[in-house]
C-alpha cells in the first residue's frame, strides 16, 4: 500500500469521493450533506490521502482542522471525512493501515484528538472504529439531531 497526499479535487480523489457518497445513498437513501470545502483538506490544516494497491486508487480518507469550533469540538481537533475502501478491496486491512496513517499525519501536524461521525448503518465502520480506541462523544455537525448519527472520538 502507497499512500499519496493528493488535493480534495484529484481525480482519483475525486473518484472514490463519488464512490462513497454512492453508498450513502445505498445505505442511507441520500449523500452526505455536510459541508465540505477542498482547502479544509489541503496541509497544514488537514489533508486527503489516497492509497494505492498495486497502482490502482483503493482507499481514501483525510481530516480537518477546527480551531475556532463549537462544543463538543475542541480546539486541536481534527475531524476524519471520506474513509473508504472499494468494494473489490475489503478485507485486506487497508481501512485500518488508512485510519493509522491519518492519526499518525493528525498527531504531526499537533492536532490532539481525531472525531468524526458515521451512522448505525456503517456496522463495519463502527467495528472498525470501536475496535481502535474511538469512543462515543456528543453529537456534532449537520447530523446532530438524527437518530441513526454516531459521533466518536479518540485522543492522539
Amino acid at each position: 500500500m502507497e499512500f499519496r497526499t493528493v488535493p480534495f479535487d484529484h481525480p482519483d480523489a475525486v473518484k472514490l469521493i463519488d464512490a462513497v457518497q454512492q453508498e450513502y445513498v445505498t445505505r442511507y437513501g441520500d449523500p452526505d450533506i455536510t459541508p465540505v470545502d477542498p482547502v479544509e483538506f489541503a496541509p497544514p490544516g488537514g489533508i486527503f490521502l489516497v492509497g494505492y494497491a498495486e497502482g490502482t486508487p483503493a482507499v481514501c480518507g483525510g481530516w480537518r482542522a477546527h480551531d475556532d469550533p463549537e462544543p463538543p469540538l475542541a480546539p486541536g481537533d481534527a475531524e476524519m471525512k471520506r474513509l473508504y475502501v472499494v468494494p473489490a478491496m475489503r478485507g485486506r486491512g487497508f481501512a485500518r493501515r488508512m485510519l493509522a496513517e491519518l492519526e499518525r499525519s493528525a498527531r504531526e501536524a499537533g492536532r490532539t484528538r481525531m472525531v468524526l461521525e458515521t451512522g448505525e448503518k456503517q456496522p463495519e465502520a463502527i467495528a472498525l472504529y470501536r475496535s481502535s480506541g474511538y469512543e462515543s462523544m456528543p453529537k456534532f455537525g449537520v447530523y446532530a439531531n438524527e437518530p441513526l448519527s454516531l459521533c466518536l472520538a479518540k485522543t492522539l
